[in-house]
């Protein structure tokens, strides 16, 4: 068994998904692609490239996804743990440069708003709005991190074991954030990796009012529990 495992959450992804798999298979890593019942046949895509895939019934959420998938390489043993977008905006080159800086922290994160990341063909309304979600976390959780709703991530398995998994209930980009947050209370170190972030070319972006409130009342309610020391 090889020591990285890359959990890969899908939901209508056939389009993308045999890009990055592709891609991929030029690493030293394992894959693992957790689907939500795609109605557009992306499991079977995931099954044509040889690459495992957990077919759950039903659309269940991406913090959902990141959780399955988490537990399961967590009960393998695997050593690292990467997490990345089905829908070609995370780029496998920009993976190839994070992994070696795999042991310098226990968590990196594919940073868009440090220097030397970048984005692509985002419109300036979405741009807006990570920016601000960014800023608002940062400011309210006292986070030293500037794109705490990025994605594209490799955990040390040891500092995954410390944040209690079954306890994050957060779904959308909200989930990044707290699993941000848990990892700093952990204790564990976090470095941010430049990349290039590029917008999806195929399908919908599955970003929502939704996700944007629950984003906002959830960094709320933790600068509260913040304030009164809890």
């Amino acid at each position: 068994m090889r020591s990285s495992l890359v959990v890969i959450p899908t939901y209508n992804e056939a389009k993308n998904i045999g890009e990055i798999l592709g891609g991929l298979k030029g690493l030293d890593l394992d894959v693992l692609v957790i689907d939500d019942g795609s109605p557009d046949g992306t499991a079977d895509v995931v099954r044509m490239h040889q690459v495992e895939v957990v077919q759950r019934e039903s659309k269940q959420g991406l913090g959902s996804a990141y959780r399955t998938g988490f537990s399961i390489g967590l009960n393998r043993g695997y050593t690292y743990i990467v997490q990345m977008d089905a829908d070609g905006s995370h780029q496998v080159n920009d993976l190839k440069n994070m992994m070696e800086w795999i042991g310098s922290s226990d968590l990196l994160i594919g940073s868009r708003w440090i220097k030397d990341g970048s984005i692509s063909n985002w419109n300036k309304a979405r741009e807006y709005l990570s920016r601000s979600a960014n800023a608002y976390a940062k400011v309210m959780l006292g986070l030293k991190v500037k794109d705490s709703t990025s994605g594209f991530r490799i955990y040390e398995s040891a500092l995954l074991k410390k944040m209690n998994l079954s306890t994050i209930k957060s779904e959308g980009y909200c989930f990044q954030i707290e699993m941000t947050r848990r990892a700093v209370a952990s204790s564990g170190s976090v470095a941010e990796i430049p990349i290039n972030f590029i917008e999806r070319s195929h399908g919908e972006s599955k970003m929502s009012v939704a996700i944007a409130l629950e984003a906002a009342f959830r960094i709320t309610w933790w600068a509260f529990l913040r304030m009164i020391g809890r």
